[in-house]
C-alpha cells in the first residue's frame, strides 16, 4: 500500500492524469497503435511539417506520446501546427485552441481536467493569462481544425507554413 502512494507522489501530477486517461480509454477500446516514429520524422525535409514536430520534441527534451487515444499521441502535433510552447501557459493555450476548434462535452472536460493540473503547477512567477487563452480560443473557433480526425501522418512531408494555411491557423 506504502508502494502505490509513493510512486503516485513521485509521478508528476500530469503524468498521472494522462496514464488515468490510457486506463479509461483502453478499457473503452479506444487507445489505437502506436502513430508518431521519430525515426520516421527526422529523415522528412527540413521544412517540413514532420521535421517541426521532430525539432520541437528534441527542443523541449520530449519523447512522442505512444500510448493511448489517437488524439493524445497527435498532442505535440498541436503545438507545432500553432506555434504554443511547452510550458504551463503555452499547454493551456493548446488546450483552448482545441476547444474552440471541437466544442463538446468531452473535450470541456478534457480540457478542464488538463487546466486545472495546468493551473495548480503553475510557478507562482507566472501569470495565468485568460487573454491569451481567449485569444487561443477563438484562433480555434476561425480555424479549419477538427482535433479528432486530422491526419498528420498523411501530411508530415508537406512544409509546416502549407499545413497551417490548409487549416488555417496562422497567426
Amino acid at each position: 500500500m506504502q508502494t502505490d502512494l509513493a510512486s503516485s507522489k513521485s509521478t508528476p501530477p500530469i503524468q498521472q492524469f494522462l496514464d488515468k486517461l490510457d486506463r479509461i480509454t483502453e478499457a473503452r477500446g479506444k487507445n489505437v497503435p502506436q502513430i508518431v516514429y521519430v525515426e520516421k520524422l527526422r529523415s522528412l525535409p527540413v521544412d517540413s511539417f514532420g521535421q517541426a514536430w521532430v525539432d520541437f520534441l528534441d527542443a523541449h527534451n520530449l519523447k512522442p506520446f505512444t500510448t493511448g487515444l489517437r488524439r493524445k499521441q497527435l498532442h505535440d502535433g498541436v503545438h507545432v501546427l500553432t506555434g504554443y510552447g511547452a510550458d504551463p501557459i503555452g499547454e493551456a493555450e493548446v488546450q483552448a485552441f482545441l476547444l474552440g476548434a471541437k466544442f463538446g462535452l468531452f473535450n470541456v472536460l478534457l480540457g478542464l481536467g488538463l487546466l486545472r493540473v495546468i493551473y495548480k503547477n503553475l510557478d507562482s512567477r507566472q501569470a495565468f493569462a485568460w487573454q491569451r487563452l481567449w485569444q487561443a480560443y477563438q484562433r480555434g473557433r476561425h480555424s479549419n481544425f477538427d482535433p479528432d480526425t486530422w491526419q498528420p501522418e498523411l501530411v508530415w512531408h508537406l512544409p509546416l507554413t502549407e499545413i497551417q494555411a490548409i487549416f488555417s491557423v496562422n497567426k
